[in-house]
C-alpha cells in the first residue's frame, strides 16, 4: 500500500507532520510518499522514513500528474485549502483522510473534527491523531531525534532573532544583543539568519560585532550547522522546528496569545530540551532578565 501524507505550507508546519510518517513507517510495511512545498523539498528527501517525495504544485493539472505517477491508496492531509483537496479527489484516491475544516473539506470522505484553535494539544499532535484515522490499532508515539545527523556540539550558542513575519511573539533585537553580550564570555556566539530576515540582519550588524552566518544552501545544511550548537536561541519559526528536529536544546519564543503559545507550535524534540517563553506584546525589563537568568542556567 501506498500512504501519500501532504503539508505543503512552511517549514515548520512541514516539520509538524513528520512524525506521521515515522509512525506509519516504524509500524507498517507501507511506502511512504510525502507531499511538500518547494522550500521543503530537499528537507524531506533527507529522512529514511519517507521512500518519496512530491512537490506541490499550484496547477491543478501539474498537481494530479505528480500524484498519479505514485500511485497512492490513501492520502492523509495535515493541512487543506481548495486546490489540495480538489487534486486528491481528480487523482482518484480511494481514501482522503483530512481535518474536517474549510469548504475543501468536501474532497475527502474520511474527516476528523479537531478543533485546532482550541489548542489542546500540539500541532504534531493533532496531525498525529489523522494517522489514527487510517489505523487506530497504530502506537502514536516515535523515538527521536527524528534526524539523526551525530554531530558532536560545541560550545556555540546560535541567536536566529529575526522570523520573517511568520511568530507573533518576538523579543526587541536589543534584548537578542543583550542576552549575547551577557554569555559572551562564556561561549562563542554567532547570529544565524534566513533570506527573509534584511531588515533584523543589518540591525545587529550595525549594532554589535557579532559573527553572523546566513550562507546555507539548504535547510539540510542550516539543519547540520544548528545540530553543532548547544542552545538555539530563537522566537518560534522554521529555524526553530530545524532544531527540534536533531534535539538541540532550544531557548524559544512564542505569542501570547493560545493559538500561538507552545502549547500549539512546540517543537517536536524531547520536552527536556525545550526552554519555552510566552511573549507578552509590551513585556517588562523584569520579564526579559527571566530570560536572561534562564540562558544563564542553560549554559
Amino acid at each position: 500500500m501506498t500512504i501519500l501524507i501532504t503539508r505543503h505550507d512552511k517549514i515548520g508546519d512541514f516539520i509538524t507532520a513528520l512524525p506521521m510518517a515515522k509512525v506509519l513507517k516504524e509500524q507498517t510495511n507501507h511506502k511512504i510518499v510525502f507531499l511538500v512545498s518547494k522550500v521543503n523539498l530537499t528537507l524531506a528527501k533527507s529522512f529514511d522514513f519517507i521512500d518519496d517525495v512530491i512537490e506541490y504544485s499550484e496547477d491543478s493539472f501539474t498537481l494530479i500528474s505528480r500524484i498519479n505517477k505514485v500511485k497512492p491508496d490513501v492520502s492523509i492531509s495535515a493541512y487543506i485549502d481548495f486546490n489540495l483537496g480538489f487534486s486528491l479527489f481528480l487523482a482518484k484516491i480511494p481514501i482522503r483522510i483530512a481535518p474536517a475544516t474549510k469548504i475543501a473539506q468536501i474532497f475527502f470522505n474520511k474527516k476528523l473534527k479537531q478543533r485546532r484553535s482550541e489548542v489542546k494539544k500540539t500541532e504534531w499532535q493533532y496531525n498525529l491523531d489523522l494517522v489514527n484515522q487510517f489505523d487506530n490499532t497504530l502506537q502514536l508515539d516515535f523515538k527521536r531525534p527524528l534526524l539523526n545527523l551525530n554531530t558532536q556540539r560545541k560550545n556555540l550558542v546560535l541567536f536566529h532573532c529575526g522570523f520573517g513575519g511568520s511568530s507573533d511573539g518576538n523579543l526587541k533585537l536589543e534584548d537578542y544583543i543583550s542576552l549575547a553580550n551577557s554569555i559572551k564570555n562564556k561561549v562563542d556566539i554567532i547570529f544565524t539568519f534566513g533570506p527573509d530576515d534584511i531588515e533584523a540582519k543589518q540591525y545587529i550588524m550595525d549594532n554589535c560585532d557579532f559573527a553572523i552566518k546566513d550562507d546555507f544552501k539548504d535547510l539540510i545544511s542550516f539543519t547540520h550547522f544548528i545540530a553543532t550548537s548547544k542552545l538555539f536561541v530563537s522566537t518560534s519559526t522554521g529555524p526553530m522546528h530545524l532544531a527540534g528536529l536533531t534535539n538541540t536544546p532550544t531557548l524559544s519564543f512564542f505569542g501570547s496569545n493560545l493559538f500561538a503559545s507552545s502549547k500549539r507550535w512546540a517543537t517536536i524534540s524531547d520536552t527536556r530540551y525545550q526552554n519555552n517563553y510566552e511573549i507578552p506584546l509590551n513585556y517588562t525589563n523584569e520579564f526579559y532578565k527571566q530570560i536572561e537568568q534562564k540562558l544563564q542556567e542553560l549554559i
